[in-house]
């Protein structure tokens, strides 16, 4: 079993209480998993991500390789900028992995992969780059950098009361590498997250990240575990593999039904793997869209899970695939694939939650709009 890096360091100066995802032991929560929600809506917090797969792809035929694996078209993009999330398919459309891709240069990227599929990833790279004979190497270098996350409304104050006021120029999606918070030497910082909020990701050796964790806690920055960043997905619309999306046939629908957007697909594009079923998907319509389920705040602190079916009078119409109890809106919230024919915004479907059934809106994606 992996653990982060700093997980003794959570555990006995912080007081985490660890779980396993996957087979990586992380933080769950360090106090209450709400509280740390919502210091990161309103303020700010960090998480460890070191959980994510990470990924150095070089070679002269990089670029040629990652067109083909993914969804959506690379080829502008510039250096210094990330490209994603962009979706990893198989032959039949289902979703392998959506990914964040960074450009170091022309032949050189990295790639930020889901933490269950680490090891599938790097096997199907690979087997891809030698079928086609490309001149790529992929090495993993999850172990070499501990990931953290920092995020929330006030993250651009604490890097700059950290010595890290050129971070505040950096545009979403941009990064640098090889800078300073600081004094503190880290990899790579990055203006994004997983939040729905501002925020940067910070790549670094453990050594160097044990002492930005330490800044973080002397200037009482509070941490944030693995239950709050659901949370926090879920509110903003953001999927999980194994729940929104995956490779079965049979229990996912095809990429076009996700409706990921943010450009996860460019149309434009050719050649890429699943791209005939993924037209012919689009050409026929979809039979199951991802929308998102808002219950009133009448129906209590019920939590909706995963494979709850939803109804229309005496007809299911679609499953949950996510669910939770916002601490933001607070209120119950779902995602969920919902039959086209019923899939009218604004429309009330009745979902069933441990055998009694529950109201709630079909809404669009985020389920929070921050100004």
């Amino acid at each position: 079993m992996a653990r982060i890096q700093l997980l003794d360091f959570y555990t006995e100066k912080l007081g985490a209480e660890t779980g396993f995802f996957g087979e990586w032991e992380v933080p769950y929560r360090f106090s209450s998993s709400i509280e740390e929600h919502l210091e990161v809506r309103n303020n700010v917090a960090f998480f460890d991500v070191s959980h994510m797969g990470r990924f150095r792809a070089e070679g002269d035929d990089v670029l040629d390789f990652l067109q083909y694996v993914y969804t959506k078209d690379l080829s502008k993009t510039r250096q210094g900028f990330m490209s994603g999330p962009t979706l990893s398919l198989n032959e039949t459309a289902r979703v392998k992995d959506d990914e964040m891709l960074y450009k170091l240069s022309e032949n050189e990227w990295l790639l930020v992969v889901n933490a269950l599929m680490i090891n599938k990833m790097i096997d199907y790279f690979n087997t891809i780059i030698t079928n086609n004979k490309w001149r790529v190497k992929i090495d993993n270098i999850t172990n070499e950098y501990v990931m953290i996350a920092l995020q929330g409304p006030k993250s651009p104050d604490v890097m700059e009361s950290l010595g890290a006021g050129w971070a505040l120029s950096l545009k979403p999606l941009e990064f640098r590498t090889n800078e300073k918070i600081g004094d503190i030497d880290v990899y790579l910082v990055s203006r994004s997250g997983w939040t729905g909020e501002d925020g940067f990701e910070i790549w670094a050796k453990p050594s160097n990240a044990l002492k930005l964790v330490n800044l973080f806690v002397e200037k009482k920055i509070k941490p944030a575990g693995l239950i709050a960043r659901d949370t926090l997905r879920i509110e903003a619309g953001f999927v999980l593999g194994g729940n929104e999306y995956g490779e079965d046939p049979l229990k996912y629908p095809c990429a076009v039904g996700l409706r990921y957007g943010m450009g996860a697909i460019t149309w434009e594009k050719k050649g890429f793997v699943g791209e005939q079923a993924l037209r012919a998907c689009r050409r026929e319509g979809p039979r199951w869209v991802r929308y998102g389920l808002k219950f009133s705040k009448e129906a209590g602190r019920i939590v909706p899970r995963h494979g709850d079916p939803i109804y229309v009078e005496d007809i299911q119409v679609g499953w949950v695939t996510s669910g939770e109890f916002s601490p933001f809106l607070e209120r119950a919230i779902a995602q969920a694939y919902i039959d086209t024919r019923y899939a009218i915004l604004g429309e009330d479907v009745e979902v069933a939650i441990r055998g009694r059934r529950f109201t709630a809106k079909i809404v669009d994606f985020p389920f929070i709009k921050k100004k």
